[in-house]
């Protein structure tokens, strides 16, 4: 496990790109499906030990903003990490009673065309889907106690004024394990 910090050619006001993935309810998924609402998309994975403890927090944003399409996106390489598995996704997703769309990018070329680079790597655009946030969940690596809900604050903020004003700062994470 090494810790990276995200870093993504995708700059703000950048157009979201699309994606035809399998959902873990076996439906497949673009980003037509969240026309007309802003979406929060995060690089994920069930293995990560930088993810595992975010997840309610995900699921907290999920349930708090219905409004918000809320994605997450496996592309780790299952052969890397058994528990990265598509099955093990569904088993994850039951488990800890996801609230959010959960796909698996079995090619990882959505994750290449994000630029994404480490679980987890949030992404928040706006309605028109164009970048308007790409920064961490929250202020804690791992099992830390957290001070900050950065993501939460800065949705909170561009729904209630259309704008954000907290700093962007990088995810940290494990890096993707690419095939």
């Amino acid at each position: 496990m090494t810790l990276v910090e995200s870093i993504s050619k995708l700059k703000k006001g950048m157009s979201a790109p699309d994606f035809s993935l399998k959902g873990i309810d076996g439906k497949t998924y673009s980003l037509n499906d969240f026309k007309d609402k802003p979406v929060l998309i995060i690089f994920m994975c069930n293995h990560c030990p930088y993810v595992k403890p975010k997840l309610d927090e995900i699921n907290r944003i999920a349930k708090d903003f219905k409004n918000l399409g809320v994605v997450g996106i496996n592309s780790n390489d299952p052969d890397f990490e058994q528990e990265d598995s598509f099955e093990n996704m569904k088993i994850i997703a039951k488990e800890k009673d996801f609230q959010f769309t959960y796909l698996v990018d079995e090619t990882q070329e959505v994750a290449k065309k994000f630029g994404a680079s480490c679980t987890p790597d949030p992404f928040l655009f706006n309605e028109k889907h164009e970048l308007i946030f790409h920064s961490r969940l929250d202020d804690t690596h791992a099992d830390e106690p957290v001070g900050v809900h950065e993501m939460h604050e800065a949705i909170e903020e561009f729904l209630d004024l259309g704008t954000i004003s907290i700093e962007q700062s990088p995810s940290m994470g494990c890096n993707i394990k690419w095939k």
